[in-house]
């Protein structure tokens, strides 16, 4: 003993009949008995028997052949299996196997292996021994089967096994293939927190890796807490290169307008494509309201309401349009702001006006579910998107009497936030919905969600006339003011029980680039959350 074991195996050979002595004359001498001779081995084990038994199992381990090690000990299947975990769980394999001087049946061995995770690799050196044992049956010399043979923190109901600590890290990207810079644009923390849980591995990222002791029995990654502590730590993980939609000029001009303003939210999209180009939250890395968010929408609702209408012909641009001060549904009154009236006008002058009562008068003329299907079908939303990252896709329930038409304005049940709305006037600038999404399609082979209809020609080429008049001469021009040519806005308050003053939200494009903003506790959306959308597509404007 003593020598050092390097992935070899001995074979002993006998011939013939005639027993062949091994070793010296004397009490406990070891001796292979004659071919047939089924004569038990009784007495002490000799240092010749442990050395052999243990050089062995020693042998075939450092071998890789799990049948032979497990072969040469006294509880074959259990040593297997631990073999076995080994190897594959613990994905270590030993490199250098060194046996030192017995104490009688004991054998301590060094062990210097290799932990091979997923490409993560790293030298594991440690010290453990083996106890050599006559087997009960046929008396043989073998390794006394325990789970420290393999490791000294290794008793009964324990097991190596390698555990990831967490997600591979992530090395987000804007579009022209630049490091996302958190610091540079706070409201990405969140996002690019998302894209790490999400993208990871997809991105090519390696996650930390522990080789740790745990308890028997347990797969790879349950819940249960490892007992004992890492015997092993491999670096921080590797992280992967994830390229996003995110356009950096644009994003740099959503957070600038954002800290300038408390409780504000935005996104920006490319009605063209879906590409979401800027998120940005005043909160910096807290709360994501722009993605993530469930607030009515008020009167940018009055987008999916009024297509609905225009494709039933309940309502025509250009053609008289009640708008009372106030109108009554489902045992409910609704009313305008500060009770306002347009007599012998549009739905043209109302929309652009934002009227309440104009979309509550049509309220008994659509079915319960009429809208949530206008707006899943033709807006996509509820659809379930997969945008990259956590997003709430909106949702517009089916309601009756009063909360059906408290919906049509953007209050009751329906739910909303900046993506959404940014989703919602880009489907009505463009006709068609397109599934907003922050990282390519083809990174993970997912399919984006698609309507199940486009919008009827002529209903959207109505609605896009709506809008664009809200923008140059309705509640939106004011903060639409020096954006000319493709464009088109709608505004929105949406009310809160308990709270003083509205949500409020604004919507629109400019050419191929939408925007959608809430400022929770501002006011009208057409004095608080207009300027915030209106300043950063003119400052894109302006950078282009």
């Amino acid at each position: 003993m003593g020598g050092e074991r390097h992935s070899r195996r001995r074979n002993l050979w006998i011939t013939g009949g005639a027993a062949l002595a091994l070793a010296g004359a004397g009490a406990g001498a070891w001796a292979v008995v004659a071919a047939g001779d089924e004569t038990p081995r009784t007495g002490p084990l000799s240092a010749s028997e442990v050395t052999r038994a243990a050089d062995g199992f020693l042998d075939a381990w450092a071998d890789g052949d799990t049948e032979g090690a497990a072969g040469r000990t006294d509880d074959e299947a259990a040593a297997g299996r631990a073999l076995r975990d080994y190897r594959e769980r613990a994905h270590l394999s030993p490199k250098k196997l060194s046996p030192g001087a017995p104490a009688g049946s004991r054998v301590p061995f060094a062990v210097r292996a290799e932990f091979a995770y997923d490409g993560a690799r790293a030298p594991l050196s440690y010290d453990t021994a083996l106890t050599v044992v006559r087997r009960p049956g046929d008396g043989k010399a073998v390794v006394h089967w325990a789970p420290s043979v393999l490791h000294p923190r290794l008793g009964a109901g324990r097991r190596l096994s390698a555990q990831e600590t967490g997600a591979a890290p992530v090395r987000a990207l804007d579009r022209d293939g630049r490091a996302l810079d958190t610091r540079a644009f706070p409201s990405l923390t969140p996002v690019v927190d998302g894209l790490r849980r999400s993208y990871g591995k997809a991105a090519g990222g390696r996650p930390a890796v522990e080789l740790r002791v745990v308890a028997a029995g347990r797969a790879n990654g349950d819940a249960e807490p490892p007992a004992g502590q890492a015997l092993l730590s491999v670096g921080e993980g590797t992280p992967g290169r994830l390229r996003t939609t995110i356009d950096p000029a644009v994003q740099q001009a959503a957070e600038r307008e954002v800290a300038l303003r408390a409780d504000a939210s935005i996104v920006v999209l490319r009605p063209s494509t879906g590409e979401i180009l800027a998120v940005a939250n005043s909160r910096g890395s807290g709360r994501d309201t722009a993605l993530e968010g469930r607030l009515a929408p008020g009167s940018t609702m009055k987008m999916i309401t009024a297509s609905l209408l225009l494709e039933k012909k309940l309502a025509d641009p250009d053609k008289p349009h009640p708008c009372p001060k106030n109108a009554s549904y489902g045992g409910w009154t609704f009313h305008n702001v500060d009770d306002f009236d347009i007599a012998g006008g549009t739905f043209r002058s109302s929309f652009a006006a934002s009227c309440n009562t104009a979309f509550i008068t049509q309220a008994g003329k659509i079915a319960d579910d009429d809208l949530a299907r206008q707006a899943r079908e033709v807006f996509g939303i509820g659809e379930r998107w997969s945008v990259g990252v956590d997003a709430f896709d909106g949702s517009v329930p089916v309601e009756h009497a009063a909360s059906k038409a408290a919906s049509m304005i953007g209050q009751g049940e329906v739910r909303m936030n900046p993506l959404t709305m940014a989703s919602v006037v880009s489907t009505a600038r463009t006709g068609r919905f397109r599934q907003p999404y922050l990282v390519a399609p083809s990174v993970d082979h997912r399919t984006l969600v698609t309507a199940k209809r486009a919008l009827e020609p002529g209903a959207h080429r109505q609605l896009r006339e709506l809008l664009h008049t809200t923008a140059t001469s309705g509640s939106a021009a004011g903060s639409m003011a020096g954006l000319t040519g493709d464009t088109g806005a709608k505004t929105g308050s949406a009310e809160v029980i308990g709270q003083k003053e509205p949500n409020g939200w604004f919507a629109a494009w400019h050419g191929d680039l939408a925007a959608a903003a809430v400022m929770q506790r501002g006011g009208r959306g057409g004095e608080s959350s207009g300027p915030l959308v209106a300043a950063v597509l003119r400052a894109v404007d302006r950078s282009r």
